[in-house]
């Protein structure tokens, strides 16, 4: 859910902070008073393209900000994923915070949960949560790709989906594999020669789990050996050594401490304690002298561990950073050399693994097909009675399945959602609508008929009362209250049927405070709504306020 969104400094809005409910939210005002400025600030969070003229007169920025609620489990992981994957921190709790500014010089800034992200990953994180239905339109039920999408949704076809998608990937797969050897012979000649390289070079070196560390430590070792082995020599001699060595001083507090212990057994435990120290001293002079007794002066040792430093570093520079990835690339070209020096034979058994995969993937893909066939007439039905109610008394919705000119992971159809508002019209595929008014009510039906299954669970109206009036208005307002069930819808609306189904009202104004225009925004309850509602009936008169109270006792029912 959107909980608030605070704008600044963008045209008329100086500064606002909307706090939006849950369910059906409706958004009135006159014309102009700055309704569509809102939706201009949400859809620069949603990664729209910004134009820094939308900064207020006078001011050096402006910055839209949100903060949206993730109650549902499954959701939070989603969006938690979509944030590791572009780098931004995840959500603290339940609460997911967006941030957009953009300066007069131009320069544009996107944050989520207060990490710094691309345009790219702003726009990808709202194309989970939002759509915006409007002449502005943020919709994702345009694409073909969606619309195939929540035709499977609806039809719960996901296992049959998962499957084209597996098939899909083994033939791709294959088909990498037979690229690579698909050559010329001037290339394979060119490439065997590579790979017996590669894999000669790191097998020859025989490397050893975590060596490169170790030898390093080594070879540093053995570049100061003299230092060191002075150094071993004054810890050696302060702990043991000496004539009044560390050790030697402990072995007098030992004596002193057992004839203590016959007149008084309370220091048991320190005598204890003394003897541990000797001990953990002793310790520590072996391994001193151990260490330094493997330290060789040679220059000749010196050197072997200095090629040796220096092979493993070149090998992690050419194959991969870590041994463990010299050692997989190792791997992965001993493979490709294999099936190079064997081509004839590797083509041939590609060749039936091709055969049968994409086998496979047709069978998938048909299965996958006929299921959709019996979902698309039921749902283009569906979909055409919601569209009767919204006033779109001959209206025909279909969903077209044609076939695709070869399977791929989502089947081997192409699924268009067709739409004639009129009868004699010709059928047009929805992305086709010129009518923004049409489209948002064509996309309210849609929405309310996939409500179940659509993932998308913040939707914005704009212009969905356009044309509109009588009691097809009051059956807008009905089923946008009715999506508000299963998602929080917003809608900007200039029809009071509409207005009054809100669970929760706003409304924009425009004053003027220091010469200056400002817009402002305003939670209407009790008597101010019925004015509001008045106001959109024709004025403030008794019949008007009847009329609106009417509205308001009657809504949701």
């Amino acid at each position: 859910m959107l909980v608030s969104l605070r704008i600044r400094n963008l045209a008329l809005i100086e500064d606002l902070i909307w706090e939006l409910g849950p369910g059906f939210n409706t958004l009135t005002g006159e014309t102009g008073a700055g309704k569509s400025i809102l939706i201009d600030g949400l859809n620069l969070l949603l990664g729209e393209r910004a134009d820094k003229t939308l900064i207020r007169s006078g001011a050096d920025a402006c910055s839209v900000e949100a903060e949206i609620t993730l109650a549902d489990d499954a959701r939070l992981r989603q969006i938690n994923a979509a944030l590791g994957e572009i780098g931004a921190e995840p959500c603290d709790g339940r609460a997911l915070l967006l941030k957009r500014s953009l300066s007069a010089a131009g320069a544009n800034r996107q944050f989520i949960n207060g990490s710094p992200v691309p345009l790219q990953g702003l726009k990808s994180v709202g194309d989970l949560l939002v759509d915006v239905h409007g002449p502005h339109d943020h919709q994702s039920l345009l694409a073909t790709e969606k619309q195939a999408e929540l035709l499977d949704a609806y039809g719960k076809l996901a296992s049959l989906r998962e499957g084209c998608a597996s098939a899909y990937g083994a033939v791709r797969d294959i088909g990498q594999e037979r690229a690579a050897l698909e050559i010329s012979e001037g290339e394979r000649e060119q490439r065997l020669t590579l790979l017996q390289h590669q894999v000669a070079e790191i097998q020859s070196a025989r490397l050893l789990p975590d060596e490169d560390t170790r030898v390093e430590n080594d070879y540093r070792a053995a570049s100061h050996a003299q230092n060191i082995l002075e150094q071993a020599g004054i810890i050696a001699g302060l702990l043991n050594e000496a004539e009044n060595s560390v050790l030697t001083q402990l072995a007098q507090v030992e004596r002193a401490l057992t004839a203590w212990q016959r007149m008084d057994s309370s220091i048991a435990d320190a005598e204890t304690m003394n003897r541990q120290a000797i001990a953990e001293l002793q310790d520590l002079l072996g391994t001193v002298q151990a260490r330094a007794e493997r330290l060789d002066l040679d220059p000749a040792q010196l050197r072997q561990l200095e090629d040796r430093l220096n092979l493993v570093q070149s090998l992690k520079r050419k194959y991969g950073g870590t041994l463990e990835n010299v050692r997989a690339f190792g791997e992965k070209a001993a493979s490709q050399l294999a099936a190079l020096e064997g081509r004839a034979e590797f083509l041939a058994a590609l060749a039936q693994r091709e055969k049968a995969a994409r086998g496979a993937l047709e069978k998938a893909a048909a299965e996958l097909s006929r299921a959709r066939r019996k979902i698309a007439g039921p749902l283009g039905e569906k979909i055409s009675g919601e569209l009767r109610a919204l006033g779109f008394s001959k209206a025909l919705f279909q969903v077209e399945i044609t076939p695709a000119e070869k399977p791929g992971a989502s089947g081997g159809d192409h699924v268009e959602f067709i739409f004639a508002p009129n009868p004699g019209e010709a059928a047009r595929p929805l992305r086709a609508i010129a009518s923004s008014g049409e489209m948002a009510r064509v996309m309210l039906a849609v929405k309310t008929t996939l409500a179940e299954v659509d993932e998308i669970p913040i939707l914005i109206f704009d212009e969905v009362d356009a044309n509109v009036g009588g009691e097809t208005a009051v059956q807008v307002g009905r089923k946008l209250r009715q999506l508000g069930d299963r998602h929080q819808v917003l809608c900007i609306t200039h029809l009071p049927q509409v207005a009054a189904q809100g669970q929760n009202h706003f409304a924009v104004e425009k004053r003027v405070r220091q010469n200056r225009t400002l817009t402002e925004l305003t939670r209407l309850e009790g008597p101010a709504r019925q004015r509001e509602l008045a106001r959109m009936l024709g004025g403030q008169t008794e019949a008007a306020l009847a009329l609106a109270r009417s509205l308001l006792a009657n809504a949701g029912k």
